[in-house]
């Protein structure tokens, strides 16, 4: 396993942990007791979100390649190869895909069915840093490439490259599960959820979940990296929000 590549994997993440529990925690609702002051909340979360991501990223190190699914930009770098050519294949890639991610939280916002209550977006940080980065590190990075993994092992026989079919089987699930995971933070957020909020959560997230396993799949970790940050500045510049 590259125990270099976790630990550069695992350092980018830390600052969305970081920037994610600083702005939540202040913000939980304060009409209820907590059940400890707020630093050691934010402690407490920020090394539960750190343990997590260090499970996803060695998941991802000891799994990934052996079913051909890459971080090519950061391992040649580190291995101190040219980065030239691979940039030539992400950047484009990632561009339309953050593209494809602006038009799917315009759609988002657009077309979402009323909510409880009004609440303002996260920071434009915390989306870059945490939804840009630990999200493709976990969702992608780990997850998929677990699932992606325990297909090709039990489907293939552990035998040949991956297929398309167990890729996007594993590339759909991480995407729904991806969905799913908004939800606790989209509550926080808009004071509650009913039926058609959740599924449409769950779809627009999803949308764009299949968007970043496919750039991962194809393109390697770093372009959904870039595709999901991108989706976020773009929006932001075009939208304010």
């Amino acid at each position: 396993m590259n125990w270099k590549l976790f630990a550069l994997l695992w350092s980018a993440g830390l600052p969305g942990i970081v920037a994610l529990v600083w702005v939540i925690v202040p913000a939980l609702p304060s009409a209820q007791p907590l059940p400890a002051p707020p630093w050691v909340i934010m402690v407490v979360s920020a090394l539960q979100s750190a343990l997590l991501l260090a499970i996803a990223v060695f998941a991802g190190c000891r799994l990934a390649p052996r079913i051909g699914l890459q971080a090519p930009l950061l391992s040649a770098w580190l291995a101190g190869a040219p980065l030239r050519h691979i940039l030539r294949a992400q950047l484009p890639a990632a561009g339309a895909g953050g593209l494809l991610g602006i038009a799917i939280l315009w759609a988002y916002t657009w077309f979402m069915p009323a909510a409880p209550e009004e609440s303002a977006p996260l920071p434009l940080i915390v989306r870059v840093l945490y939804g840009g980065i630990n999200e493709e590190l976990l969702l992608r990075w780990g997850l998929m490439s677990v699932l992606a993994w325990l297909l090709w092992r039990v489907c293939q026989r552990g035998e040949g490259a991956l297929s398309p079919a167990m890729a996007w089987t594993a590339i759909i699930a991480s995407a729904v599960v991806f969905g799913i995971g908004h939800l606790p933070a989209a509550s926080a957020l808009l004071g509650g959820l009913n039926v058609p909020l959740m599924l449409y959560i769950i779809a627009a997230n999803a949308a764009f979940g299949l968007v970043a396993g496919y750039l991962f799949w194809k393109r390697g970790l770093e372009a959904a990296i870039l595709a999901h940050g991108f989706a976020h500045v773009g929006f932001f510049m075009i939208s304010g929000r």
